[in-house]
This record gives structure tokens, sequence and C-alpha cells, in this order.
């Protein structure tokens, strides 16, 4: 067996590298970018991710003066996109949208990755978080999470909940709470959060976690319900919503964690200018007022605090993953 370093060292060391921090060979200072930006996201059109890679694409767009095209490549649980982008030129005209389900879950899901986060990709930046809301449908009476919570232990093994797929975020959502709540539900994973979310609007099923930005015209429309959300604060977008917290269950909290990746041997200049271009567009203010309407907070740090955020969620992640003995393959 090859025995690899630390998960946190490998990552380090990528983000050193694409941050210029290393010790480098002095080279010259290409115009960048000078042609248009491709960038891949690993799900399909209307998902949390595509809205975030739509909405900072746009405004990179106009910063730079360069298009940014974006390529829904949806599949094996994030890998038909991770796949793509790895083999793509490293050249920082390819840009992967990537999550901690990607980028944590996948790695510890499946025994036969397709691909390796560590050595495929170097990290970018995160882009911004988007915290998990427990959400029911028509399906079930409850007005509140603790009904919720109440019924669902009050019969074990009959209460389903949907997801966005198996080892998703959302999915590892619900897992966090069943574990802390002491629950037992049956998970019906679908293919994408839309579809599910529609069932779970349509009453095919009572309840699933899911992130406002794809949830937020189903609860607008009346068609779902928030319950609680998995974030140490409320959301100013839904105020009367309690958190976990407040609900006596501390530690679920949950969200999908949008970053930026590259493929890994991409120049670390062009990745540090990548990732300061990437911030600007995010804290530029209309991509602030549309995260915002959307529950998502915004972020744009470097690549060292983006692999360490990465290595932290893994630490907290796995053990759960390892308890339920989730393997795909």
């Amino acid at each position: 067996m090859i025995r690899r370093r630390p998960l946190l060292l490998q990552l380090l060391s990528t983000a050193a590298l694409a941050a210029g921090t290393l010790p480098r060979a002095a080279t010259a200072q290409p115009l960048y970018p000078a042609r248009p930006f491709r960038w891949i996201v690993p799900y399909p059109a209307g998902a949390g991710a595509d809205i975030v890679a739509r909405t900072v694409g746009a405004q990179l767009a106009i910063d730079t003066g360069q298009p940014v095209t974006i390529e829904n490549r949806a599949g094996g649980n994030t890998a038909l996109g991770a796949i793509e982008a790895a083999r793509a030129p490293a050249d920082g005209y390819t840009l992967l949208s990537a999550d901690n389900g990607m980028l944590v879950f996948n790695p510890a899901i499946y025994r036969n990755l397709s691909y390796n986060p560590v050595r495929d990709f170097a990290p970018v930046t995160l882009m911004g978080r988007l915290p998990m809301v427990l959400l029911v449908g028509p399906a079930t009476g409850e007005k509140d999470a603790r009904a919720f919570i109440a019924d669902a232990r009050a019969f074990p093994g009959k209460v389903s909940f949907a997801s966005a797929g198996t080892g998703s975020p959302q999915h590892l959502a619900m897992e966090l709470l069943e574990r802390e709540a002491g629950l037992k539900m049956v998970h019906v994973p679908y293919r994408s959060a839309a579809p599910a979310l529609a069932d779970v609007a349509g009453g095919q099923l009572p309840a699933m976690m899911c992130d406002l930005a794809a949830a937020r015209r189903f609860i607008q429309s009346g068609r779902l319900r928030a319950l609680a959300v998995a974030h140490p604060r409320r959301l100013a977008q839904l105020p009367a919503v309690p958190t976990f917290a407040e609900l006596g269950m501390p530690r679920v909290e949950a969200a999908t964690l949008m970053g930026l990746v590259v493929p890994v041997n991409t120049p670390g200049e062009l990745v540090a200018r990548l990732q300061q271009a990437v911030a600007s567009a995010i804290h530029n203010p209309a991509v602030l007022a549309r995260f915002a309407d959307l529950g998502i907070e915004a972020a744009g740090d470097g690549p060292g605090k983006f692999a360490s955020l990465l290595q932290a969620e893994a630490a907290r992640w796995h053990p759960l993953i390892r308890d339920l003995n989730l393997v795909l393959d």
C-alpha cells in the first residue's frame, strides 16, 4: 500500500503552491485572463451550486472582460464533472465548482473514487456557505420541528426523507439530525435536489434537508414549510424559523460548502490572481445582495484557509460516515 501524507499537509502544500508562497523559479507574468473561462458545475441547472456559479460567473465576466461559460456535468455523485475538470489543461481557464460532497464526503464513501481531491485539484477559494434547512411538505401536519421530531421518534422506521443522493450534503445533514435526536428514518435518495424537492412538495415524501438557494421558490409558494435551520444563527430570509441549537441540538449544524478548484498543475501565480478576481466578484454589492437573498454566506478566502476548512470538515464528518457504514462501491 502506498502511504500518503496526511490530508491536511497535502492540502496545505497544494494551497501554498497555488498561492505562490513556496519558492518558485522566476517566471514572466502572462496576461491573465486573456480568453474565456470554462466553469464546470457537477450538478444540474437550478441546484444551489449552479446558482452560485452563475451568479459569481456573471460578475467575473464583467470584471475581467472575458466570457464565462457554465457547463453542467451532473452524474456519478459529482464524479463526472470532477473527472472532466481534472483532465482539462492546467492553464487557469477551467474552473470547477467543488463542494464538501465532492471534496470531503466522497473520499470517505467510495473506496475506488475515480478522482483524488488532493492529487487532481488545487484549491482556489470557498465561495460561500449554504446552510441546510429542515423542510416538510403537505404529507405532514407538523407545524414545527419539535412536533416533527416527536412523530418521527414515535414511529421508528416509518418516516421517510428525501435527499439529493446518497452521501450528498443533504443526506448527511439529515443523518446528523437522526443521530442527535435519536431518530430512525428511511432514506430515499434522488439523483439531485430538484426532483427530491418536487416530490416532497407534492406530498410523495414528508421531509428533507436542503439549502435555501435550491428550496426558496417552494418555500415562498407555500408548498414547503421550513421548520429549523442547521446553522448557528437564524437566517434573515427565515426570521421566524429557529435554529436546531435553539431546540436543544447545537451539534446539528450542516451546510453545503461551495468552493472553487482548478486542475492541480495550474501555475500558482494564476491561481492567486484567479482567487483575487473571484473574491472581488463575490464581494460586489450586487452579488452580495443576491447571496443574501438566497441565504448564502459569502466567503472568498485564500487557498490555504479553504484547505484548512476542508480538513476540519473531514474530521467532523468522516466518523459519522464510518458509523453509518456508508460505502457506495
